[in-house]
């Protein structure tokens, strides 16, 4: 990493985890808030995570490849339309001047920058997250990055938020889930919800997001939110379906 620079600020970037359960769209949707609200992101995509996309998108995620595939995974709506959102992953980040707005780890890189408490992040965001990853995260296994970059949050005391996606649960996760909740993390079910007035999937997927974001403390118009009125839905954060 660069030394900062006089009149440049560190980067300090939401590390953002995709494990393979399904919901591939929760994590696009986080993506693109993350970038459009100006944050900076170190992307860790696990191996199952990547048959995941495959299946869900159709987009083969590569290493070698990795800032063309994300694009196109990004500018892909939940309906799976190419061309729905105009995605920048290359431009200036958090102020550093680097222009690494988006880095990429392999998850089997367990000598990257996010696995070092040295190594200077906001927080972790998990989306979505499997069973198998949160029991990975709750035992404290690292056999891969993100579960390693997990457990490097929860010591340093740092945001960590889960998007569970599976259903049901069981009660060995329901015990990994709270051992996660004790250890600081907040867990967010992908749970979409209606009083938002959702009238497309693409709705339903950025609401969950919009919750996760919210659990990091990250500033969103993903979702009209809830005023204490009844029949005050109607589409977006504005009213209006986007796409």
């Amino acid at each position: 990493m660069n030394p900062v620079k006089p009149g440049e600020t560190r980067r300090t970037p939401w590390i953002v985890g995709v494990s393979g359960a399904s919901g591939t769209p929760y994590a696009a949707s986080v993506l693109r808030a993350l970038l459009d609200a100006g944050e900076s992101v170190d992307l860790v995509v696990s191996r199952a995570s990547r048959l995941t996309l495959l299946d869900e998108t159709g987009i083969s995620f590569r290493d070698a490849h990795w800032r063309d595939d994300l694009r196109e995974w990004l500018t892909r709506g939940a309906d799976g339309k190419p061309g729905a959102y105009d995605v920048d992953v290359d431009g200036e980040g958090d102020g550093d001047g680097d222009g690494d707005r988006v880095r990429y780890w392999s998850a089997g890189d367990l000598a990257a920058g996010p696995s070092s408490g040295s190594y200077p992040v906001k927080g972790m965001l998990i989306v979505p997250a499997s069973t198998a990853c949160v029991a990975g995260v709750a035992l404290g296994l690292s056999k891969d990055l993100l579960q390693r970059a997990a457990s490097v949050t929860l010591k340093e005391g740092r945001k960590l938020v889960v998007a569970v996606r599976e259903t049901p649960l069981n009660g060995q996760t329901l015990r990994h889930l709270v051992t996660l909740d004790d250890a600081g993390a907040t867990v967010v079910p992908a749970s979409p919800a209606f009083y938002a007035g959702a009238t497309h999937i693409q709705d339903l997927v950025d609401f969950v997001a919009g919750r996760v974001l919210d659990a990091a403390g990250v500033e969103h118009r993903l979702y009209r939110r809830w005023k204490g009125e009844l029949g005050g839905g109607g589409g977006g954060a504005d009213g209006t379906h986007t796409p």
